[in-house]
């Protein structure tokens, strides 16, 4: 049996090496079971549920260049994750930042912040249940985000 605490944490980094990817269908997938939520005026609001679901608002958000990847580098980093095995449920505490480098934009961080992320385990697979993404700071945005 593997540590469920390092399959967590690999679920951390295939998420951000499937966002770097532009892979929002890889990403949609980590969400098979689970969603995206933000933090809205009355707390945490669901964005998107599912993989479908996931992958259509990360194709809606999210600008691609034409090598297909958003030209990005996700860092997860500082990652607390609490399991209880035995109810196979588990959260975790990390904070990213986000670097970019575009034709426009020279090599900067353009946002970091907080996910807040609990998972479930189902058929002994753990999955994201939800993440919660939270900005404390944010830079030069308009070559990352559409609109």
């Amino acid at each position: 049996m593997t540590d469920p605490a390092r399959e967590i944490e690999h679920l951390l980094y295939r998420y951000a090496e499937a966002i770097d990817a532009g892979d929002f269908a890889a990403v949609g997938e980590l969400f098979r079971h689970g969603g995206i939520a933000g933090i809205g005026g009355n707390g945490p609001m669901t964005l998107a549920e599912g993989a479908d679901a996931v992958a259509a608002f990360y194709r809606s958000l999210v600008r691609l260049y034409d090598d297909g990847t958003p030209r990005t580098r996700h860092v997860t980093t500082n990652p607390i994750i609490e399991v209880d095995a035995e109810a196979g449920v588990a959260t975790s505490r990390s904070s990213y930042t986000v670097f970019q480098a575009t034709d426009a934009l020279p090599l900067q961080a353009i946002i970091s912040g907080r996910y807040r992320d609990t998972f479930h385990r189902i058929d002994g697979t753990w999955w994201f249940a939800s993440r919660t993404m939270l900005a404390d700071l944010t830079g030069d945005l308009s070559q990352h985000l559409l609109g």
